[in-house]
């Protein structure tokens, strides 16, 4: 029975991902055909095959760059986020709430504003650094080996809001650079370019191969340090390996696209409600579907936005604090 029972739940869990799979598909047509032109499901092939199609321009030159973009940086927002629930054993942790991606701002908005500095290139040094540098002071304020869920909560909601007040200072003090920088920190896919993405591509698959690698002893560390030794993992190791792979995630993520808030506290919240806390599944899951609301909030962007567009930033604030707030509060009611 149980054996029976286990292949079940392991080809339902397979039906999922190919489900899961499937509404990415629909999310990624939905943002080559949407936008100030609207294009066919057939304008949207032959711009993808064909060169002198009249939609090739659109759809090569403008839409297909944000949506690549978008895939990746989804992705690797949902992958981070489901590590960082994981290694915090806390349910509200993502990047942004604990401070990482704000740091990654950070260090860029320092960049533009002191150093000059204008291309991908130079963002995702200092992208990097910010990231680990937050990661690092995080785990250390939090306590260190001896760090709780709630003291990593508290620790990174106090140096995302010194951050943040940081970038805001520097964008009122540097007026020279400061439409470059609000537009940078608002969060937006629209200035993606090919070369941006090819730049970021390696180290997304890092941080994406490294996560993978560390579902399994995650799921031991989430039973406690002794019993994760008792089961052959290191704690120590697990805990470097995971902040080694947000931060390349989230380095990434935000050099490309500015910080986007939600999408890694969201995703991994309705992905755990189909798989269960198993992160052999869960991490598989929130990489596939991560990238259906960064793209769909940018496609949502472009149609609110007409003529203009919203950028995704905004459209993932303005739908992710209702689920923040509400999951809270039914956090509280469970409890009770």
């Amino acid at each position: 029975m149980g054996g029976g029972g286990g292949r079940g739940r392991f080809a339902l869990r397979t039906l999922g991902l190919l489900g899961a799979a499937g509404l990415l598909l629909l999310v990624l047509v939905l943002s080559l055909a949407v936008g100030a032109k609207q294009l066919s499901t057939g304008e949207v092939m032959r711009g993808l095959t064909e060169p002198g199609s009249p939609s090739y321009t659109v759809v090569h030159e403008m839409r297909l760059p944000r949506t690549v973009l978008g895939l990746f940086a989804g992705a690797a927002l949902g992958l981070a986020g489901g590590v960082m629930q994981a290694l915090t054993r806390n349910p509200l942790a993502d990047p942004g709430l604990l401070g990482i991606n704000a740091g990654a701002a950070a260090a860029v908005v320092s960049a533009i504003s002191f150093f000059g500095v204008t291309g991908y290139t130079g963002y995702i040094s200092f992208a990097f650094l910010g990231a680990a540098a937050v990661s690092v002071a995080v785990y250390a304020v939090g306590g260190g080996r001896g760090a709780t869920p709630a003291r990593l909560a508290l620790a990174g909601t106090a140096l995302n809001a010194a951050l943040i007040s940081y970038v805001n200072a520097v964008q009122l003090m540097d007026t020279a650079s400061l439409d470059r920088m609000r537009f940078w920190t608002v969060g937006s896919l629209a200035r993606a370019q090919e070369d941006t993405n090819l730049k970021a591509l390696p180290f997304v698959i890092a941080g994406v191969l490294i996560a993978l690698a560390l579902a399994r002893p995650l799921n031991a560390l989430a039973l406690g340090d002794d019993a994760a030794r008792a089961l052959g993992s290191r704690p120590e190791v697990t805990r470097t390996a995971a902040i080694v792979a947000v931060t390349l995630l989230c380095g990434a993520a935000t050099a490309a696209c500015g910080p986007i808030v939600f999408v890694g506290l969201m995703v991994p919240h309705m992905v755990r409600s189909l798989t269960g806390p198993d992160l052999r599944w869960m991490l598989p899951y929130c990489a596939l579907l991560a990238p259906v609301p960064m793209l769909g909030a940018d496609v949502l962007g472009r149609v609110l936005g007409r003529p203009a567009e919203l950028q995704v930033g905004i459209v993932t604030a303005v739908l992710g604090g209702p689920f923040f707030l509400y999951f809270v509060r039914r956090r509280r009611v469970a409890q009770a």
